[in-house]
């Protein structure tokens, strides 16, 4: 499965916690690397780019602006 990184401005504990339930309950989308210093996530889906993007970023952008936090979807990881 492809994997894909995202920023995300994390600053606690309780922010990848909130990244990581959101990401959980999407279908075929899971976590495989997440750094709170890095403000970074990895993470590895079974669709395209196109796709996972189309899922995964409205499902963080909602808390992201509820929270004040960035996000930026960075592109696939080598």
């Amino acid at each position: 499965m492809p994997n894909y990184e995202l920023t995300v401005g994390m600053t606690c504990g309780g922010c990848s916690g909130a990244v990581t339930r959101i990401v959980g309950k999407l279908d075929g989308i899971e976590i495989v690397d997440l750094n709170i210093e890095a403000k970074k996530v990895v993470i590895s889906s079974e669709a395209n780019e196109e796709d996972t993007q189309a899922v995964v970023m409205p499902a963080l952008q909602k808390w992201a602006n509820a929270a004040n936090k960035s996000l930026e979807w960075v592109g696939p990881v080598a």
